[in-house]
């Protein structure tokens, strides 16, 4: 007679075996408690678990189910969410259940770059505080509808699969215990203010990198220019910050396809000094731009940016940094030149450095509030909103005088101190540039000189340590130029 029992118990025993091979399923960082998800648009959520398990993700009311695929990765994508600052509770079944909770809805932002980036409100070694920001990171206790999620600083020759990082409520302490960056925030504060939403930051940055580690493979193929680099992001025993890949492998690569309303950029101080890329950045930071969307698979999201400060590379120094003081310029109009892309903007702060030798500027609330000017008028439709100060658009020459046209004027053009214009230099055919006189007539500026018969070109705030007093009525400021820019269109007609 067959023993039944022992039959029943060692097939129990095999099925609890099978069980515990079972792994419960689980969610990347990003995905977590205290985060804030994407309105108006689908929100992919994905983790890992068991191959072929059935996964379930409740939220707002939604049941979206999935199956793990051979590697044990899943995803569904919630419907459409309404903005909500009511703490909500998201339900992650499988074999074991996830509950996340202090859910909100509303706009979610990457940020990302070097160390102007990075740099929080408070005390950072070799940086100084960011004005009044005792009081500054006090305020982070009247916004918990601010979310944080900081990226920790990590290389991989391959994409990675998840970083560590944690969602924190915004508050003093928060601000301060994460060194949150200061732009970001600053950026988040105005958003919110004027849309009465909840904003989700995602910073991922590094100080003292290139653009080439930020940029995945697929941005450098994009663009024939940089090409060649998709290929030096192969895997590598040579792994460091600089190489092409490294940090988008292991700091942006584990974040997609976190829903996101767009990102924001700054960086560029290490392209520009040792070997100064110039022209070149362009094509690099278009290669980023591109990447990035490609990767993300939502179209030509927003993607705005900070053009860089006035900083003494090559000014009074014994060793300087860069060949001349025109190779900041050069990184500045190759900035300006990605303004061709989609969906972009520049945000231009050559009015906010009080130190010309600090290379991280401490008013980082007027760089968060003009990167929210173009959020605001671009992203959000707020055409009452004046987002750019004057941008060089065509220069005409007539009776020896150079006529300048500009975008970006806003209630009219402007000198800033009730002075007269500066930083404005022209040329003739022998392209010497000298000092020139410039006034606003109407939404024109007219250059001219008494050594200069026949302008040829007009250049503007053309040095490093430029700081021009040229404005609109808003307040913003003009961006450096050149008319003779030869990857220009733009120029004499």
């Amino acid at each position: 007679m067959r023993n039944y029992s022992k039959i029943f118990c060692g097939g129990f025993i095999f099925c609890l075996g099978l069980l515990s091979l079972r792994a419960a399923p689980t969610v990347p960082a990003i995905i977590n408690h205290n985060m804030v998800l994407q309105r108006g648009q689908p929100v992919p959520v994905w983790g890992w678990a068991t191959a072929g398990e059935k996964v379930s993700v409740e939220f707002a009311s939604q049941k979206k189910t999935a199956k793990a695929d051979g590697t044990g990765r899943w995803e569904v994508r919630l419907a459409k969410l309404d903005a909500s600052s009511a703490p909500a509770t998201m339900t992650i079944s499988g074999s074991e259940t996830i509950t996340l909770t202090n859910i909100l809805v509303g706009e979610v932002w990457l940020c990302s770059g070097q160390s102007n980036m990075e740099k929080p409100i408070g005390t950072q070694p070799g940086q100084k505080p960011v004005p009044n920001f005792e009081q500054e990171l006090a305020s982070g206790d009247n916004f918990p509808q601010i979310r944080l999620f900081k990226a920790s600083r990590v290389l991989s020759a391959e994409p990675a699969k998840d970083v560590k990082g944690a969602w924190a409520v915004c508050s003093s302490n928060s601000l301060d215990a994460m060194k949150f960056s200061a732009a970001a925030y600053f950026f988040a504060r105005e958003i919110t203010k004027e849309l009465n939403v909840p904003i989700g930051l995602v910073e991922s940055s590094w100080g003292g990198t290139r653009v080439e580690p930020w940029t995945p493979p697929v941005g450098f193929e994009a663009v024939p220019a940089v090409a060649d680099l998709a290929k030096y992001s192969a895997g590598t025993n040579q792994l460091d910050n600089k190489m092409p890949s490294a940090i988008y492998n292991a700091m942006i690569a584990p974040l997609k396809p976190f829903a996101i309303r767009g990102a924001l950029w700054y960086q560029g101080e290490s392209n520009c000094i040792d070997n100064p890329d110039g022209a070149i950045y362009a094509d690099k930071l278009e290669a980023l731009i591109k990447g990035w969307r490609k990767v993300w698979g939502q179209g030509d999201f927003a993607f705005y940016y900070v053009q860089l400060a006035p900083y003494s590379y090559f000014s009074n120094r014994d060793k300087p940094r860069v060949p001349s003081p025109e190779a900041l310029p050069e990184i500045w109009e190759a900035q300006t030149r990605c303004l061709r892309l989609p969906n972009t903007g520049m945000a231009v702060i050559t009015d906010t450095v009080s130190d010309l030798k600090d290379i991280h500027p401490t008013n980082k609330q007027d760089v968060g509030k003009r990167l929210a000017l173009l959020a605001l008028n671009k992203t959000y439709g707020r055409k009452d909103v004046i987002c750019t100060g004057p941008m060089f658009k065509a220069m005409k020459v007539k009776d020896g005088r150079a006529a300048l046209s500009f975008d970006g004027v806003g209630s009219g053009l402007h000198v800033k101190d009730s002075q007269e214009l500066n930083s404005f230099t022209v040329a003739g055919a022998d392209g010497k540039f000298v000092p020139a006189e410039a006034q606003i007539e109407g939404e024109t500026v007219v250059v001219s000189s008494a050594e200069v018969a026949e302008p040829k070109a007009v250049r503007f705030g053309w040095h490093e340590l430029a700081q021009p007093n040229f404005f609109n009525e808003e307040g913003l400021p003009a961006s450096p130029f050149r008319t003779d820019d030869p990857w220009s269109a733009k120029g004499a007609k």
